[in-house]
This record gives structure tokens, sequence and C-alpha cells, in this order.
């Protein structure tokens, strides 16, 4: 069964919403995970089913998106799984919050740039409960953190969340992936992003003790700021 180790509860006005919170306890195989996402974003589609957030973590993976390039995969340490969301090369692996979001935007706003300005807000907002300053950049998808206030040289920046989704009859699936305190080091086996001369951080490396469940709860705070 898919949804073993599973804490489910409906957030407090998601009874109106028809939208569910999934927790999970214990790492999801990666391609465990893109066979529910799939199923359940097309029984929202063709059954009219709860819409969902499903947080998790995986074991460590890397996965390529639609424009993955193979010179950006220096050293395959770990699985790789190609998948349909956009984007590039990433990893996953625990100590990171990933946050997969199936929405049926159709019934919300059918405008799929509006909605990833949407989840890049959601992630700031929830850094910022933190008192992270997250940043967009132009031309680099994701969240960035300018690292000088954290004692490197002026102009160091960082990525500290990735954006990857995947929209199907206009229901979104994939979303978004926070790192709270993976192993930096194992985004080596990778160009993140396709991104050589920026690197990533982490909410650790940034001296934050932050516990899953309060980034959860910053998450689920945040949403209902950006989604309603």
């Amino acid at each position: 069964m898919l949804m073993d180790n599973v804490q489910s509860f409906v957030a407090p006005d998601a009874a109106s919403s028809g939208l569910q919170w999934q927790i999970e306890t214990a790492p999801v195989a990666y391609d465990r995970a893109l066979a529910f996402m799939e199923a359940r974003a097309r029984t929202i589609r063709e059954r009219g089913h709860d819409e969902m957030v499903w947080l998790l973590e995986h074991p460590p993976v890397y996965t390529a998106g639609t424009s993955a390039e193979l010179k950006d995969l220096i050293n395959p340490k770990f699985p790789v799984y190609h998948t349909g969301r956009g984007g590039k090369f990433t990893y996953h692996g625990p100590g990171q919050r990933i946050a997969y979001v199936m929405l049926d935007l159709q019934n919300r706003n059918p405008d799929l740039k509006k909605y990833v300005f949407d989840l890049e807000d959601w992630v700031i907002r929830a850094l910022f409960k933190f008192n992270v300053l997250g940043q967009r950049r132009e031309g680099r998808v994701g969240i960035w953190v300018d690292m000088h206030p954290y004692g490197q040289p002026k102009g160091t920046e960082a990525k500290i969340a990735a954006i990857g989704v995947r929209v199907k009859k206009w229901v979104t699936f994939h979303g978004v992936s926070v790192n709270i305190n993976p192993e930096l080091g194992h985004y080596d086996g990778i160009v993140p992003c396709g991104i050589s001369e920026h690197g990533v951080t982490s909410l650790e490396q940034l001296g934050l003790n932050i516990t899953r469940d309060e980034f959860d709860n910053a998450l689920q705070e945040s949403w209902y700021e950006v989604f309603g």
C-alpha cells in the first residue's frame, strides 16, 4: 500500500475547500510517488476527488526534468529517474521537505505562469516565517538566498528551494522541494538545475535548527495566505 507510514489530517478549512493534506512519516520511494501522483491527478479530473498537498521526503535520488541534459549528470551515485516535470536535474533526499501539489487549475485559475508564481510565493512566505529572505531570480527557476549576510562574499547566492511542475488536463502534480537539513554534498553528482555558477544551501547551513514539523506548519499557514 502506497500510503503506509502516513499521517493524514484535514486542514482547518479543508472541508469547505476540498483540499486534503497528507504528511508522510517515512521516506517514500520515488517511483511509488510518481505512480500515486499520476493516479491522483487522474481521479481529480475524472472523478472529482479532492485536491491534495502531499508532504514527504524521498531516499536519495537524482531526477531529470524534460529539459535535462546528460552533461549535467556528473556522477550518478544515486538512482536516476526521468520524469515529465519541467526543469533539469535535481536531487531529492532525507532532510528535504518535498511538497507535491495536485490542484485542479480549471476550477481555480487556468494560468500556468500564475500557478508557478504562486508556488514561489508560497515557499518565500514559509521561509520568511523563520526570517529567511527567499528571492526569485530572472532566468533562474527556484528560490534563492543572498549568502552575503551569512558570511559569504558579496554577490554569492545559493538555491534553497527547487520548483518543477507538470500539468495534465489542467491538473497539477510534482511541486516544490525545500532544503531543511539535507546532506548538501549529495548535490555534487549533478549540476543542479543546470546552473554551475551558484550553489545550494539549506536552513541548517544558514544557522537555523528547524524541525520538519515546524516547517510543515509554516507551509500550511502560508498556503492559505497564497491559495486561499
